[in-house]
């Protein structure tokens, strides 16, 4: 019998099959008992499990678990209480592409997209900094995701938001024809590049944790020494270069979200909210399509706010544009 999807469980109900371990814990109760808190998930959604019985041993992150126990609510969300946990075999029938959540697109067609991008950017600093960097990072853009948790966390997520991020880039470029094109299609496709160095993903685009550059120095940090090193090895220099590390810093706008810089020029700012829209738009829609129509959602803590989910079949008209 096919395995049930996260997305369809209900409270009280037997689940038996095979997920993917994102997230894995041993933790020690009140009672002074251990017992094994983990985050569950395949490609249609995620939930927690308790593992009560403190001698078996916590999974790894990133790999795939057969588990066999039954769904409850706890404090308004769906858990499951795992009676029985092992690893996968490699004899067991495990669909992989059903487990991890992925990019729409294929990685190869996102990735080639940002390199024809790159490779049609006027300027030669530009262009030779952002195809280096490209190449540099190839490999592992094609299965990285953009977060641990929040938007585009998902296999080749990176390319899927960077990708999204550079064709709305496109249309703001007609709108606001005053922007350097060349400057703001390079940020956008440098600008999360080193997560890839910040984050300690499978190839399946789990990420175990952060890394001791990601922890001590971030993306941000990271993405203007790699600029630099990039720079130097091609032997260029001057405003190009200096533009485009200050858009590495300033991308996340404010202090308080790790820019330490505001954005100081048009295409800095730009940047900063393409990359906010893209990113609020991929979480808003993962959550959305987890409810019901004319149904709130929890409070979603890394917006800080609930989301409703619009009952489009009542706005349909001739012109509607519905989702």
């Amino acid at each position: 019998m096919a395995q049930l999807p996260i997305c369809q469980l209900e409270k009280e109900q037997r689940f038996e099959g095979f997920l993917l371990v994102r997230t894995a814990d041993q933790r020690t109760g009140g009672n002074g008992a251990k017992y094994l808190d983990l985050n569950l998930t395949d490609k249609t959604g995620e939930v927690n499990a308790k593992v009560w019985d403190g001698n078996v041993p916590c999974p790894v992150p990133g790999t795939v678990i057969k588990v066999r126990g039954t769904t409850l609510e706890y404090n308004g969300r769906l858990q499951l209480r795992v009676e029985r946990i092992r690893n996968a075999e490699d004899s067991d029938p495990v669909d992989l592409s059903l487990l991890a959540p992925c990019a729409p697109e294929k990685p190869e067609d996102m990735f080639a997209e940002l390199k024809k991008t790159a490779q049609n950017i006027g300027n030669e600093t530009l262009r030779l900094i952002t195809l280096d960097l490209l190449s540099r990072y190839e490999e592992k853009l094609l299965y990285y995701p953009a977060a641990q948790k929040i938007h585009h966390a998902e296999r080749a997520g990176l390319l899927h938001h960077t990708s999204g991020m550079l064709r709305l880039a496109k249309l703001i470029v007609q709108q606001y024809p005053f922007l350097n094109q060349d400057l703001l299609f390079a940020g956008v496709i440098l600008h999360d590049l080193c997560k890839t160095e910040e984050l300690d993903s499978s190839d399946m685009g789990v990420v175990k944790d952060y890394s001791t550059e990601g922890l001590l120095l971030g993306h941000l940090v990271l993405g203007v020494t790699r600029i630099q090193e990039a720079a130097n090895r091609l032997g260029l220099s001057g405003e190009a270069v200096l533009m485009l590390q200050h858009m590495m810093l300033s991308h996340h706008g404010e202090a308080e979200f790790g820019s330490p810089r505001k954005p100081m020029f048009p295409e800095a700012e730009a940047l900063h909210w393409v990359d906010l829209l893209d990113a609020r738009m991929n979480e808003m829609q993962g959550a959305i399509a987890k409810l019901k129509p004319g149904v709130f959602s929890e409070k979603i803590w890394s917006l800080d706010r609930r989301l409703y989910h619009v009952k489009y079949s009542e706005l349909e008209g001739e012109n509607s544009g519905n989702p």
